[in-house]
């Protein structure tokens, strides 16, 4: 009797997502669902994607929390307009939150949305929202053996950003084991290197994601 339950839970917001993507495709947007566990880097490499991407890409943001604004106040600050969604418990966002927020945003004057989806390494890759692309962050610090603990999330993300590179000396990570597995998973994932404190690979990043709404 659960799983069906989970599976009408699943259905219903299978049917809302392809709402949502059919008001972002009416409305020209291109829409990232950012995925990554707490402490990972999302908000710091979108801010620093939003600095790269000023004058190329017309940005808004929507922020999913369990609870807090902070990320949206940080990246208010940073001068795109954002919406802030605190799930109270949720450990994901899903197709629901995302349409009641959208009269929130300016969407005419958009052309992407990115969406940080709250900090959880399971539920966010099972519930579509309606985006384009799934990409995902994963600190090195966490570990390399995060693809094959949660393969889920390496299968639907088409770009996996490798944050912290810089801390590598510190740690006994195997890069070269997370990008085995992760191909593995997917072989068609891009993987990018990248340190939002010392900003290496931030333009890679940037540039390929901006092309992909060319795609």
């Amino acid at each position: 009797m659960k799983v069906k339950v989970v599976t009408r839970i699943l259905e219903a917001n299978e049917r809302l997502a392809e709402e949502n993507k059919k008001r972002f495709k009416e409305a020209g947007l291109f829409v990232i669902n950012l995925m990554g566990a707490p402490g990972a880097g999302k908000t710091t490499l979108l801010e620093k994607t939003i600095q790269k991407l000023k004058g190329k890409a017309k940005l808004g943001v929507i922020e999913g929390d369990i609870a807090g604004s902070d990320d949206a106040e940080r990246i208010n600050a940073a001068g795109v307009p954002v919406v802030q969604i605190n799930t109270g418990g949720a450990c994901h966002l899903d197709a629901n939150m995302i349409s009641g927020v959208l009269g929130e945003l300016p969407l005419k004057d958009m052309n992407m949305l990115i969406i940080e989806n709250v900090g959880n390494l399971v539920c966010p890759a099972e519930f579509k929202v309606g985006e384009n692309i799934k990409a995902m962050v994963l600190s090195i610090t966490e570990g390399h053996d995060k693809p094959l603990k949660y393969p889920l999330m390496f299968q639907e993300s088409k770009a996996l950003v490798l944050n912290k590179i810089d801390l590598v000396p510190y740690t006994n990570v195997d890069i070269e084991k997370i990008k085995k597995d992760a191909l593995s998973l997917n072989p068609e994932i891009k993987i990018f290197e990248v340190s939002c404190s010392t900003g290496e690979g931030i333009d890679l990043w940037a540039e390929w994601l901006n092309g992909q709404r060319s795609k």
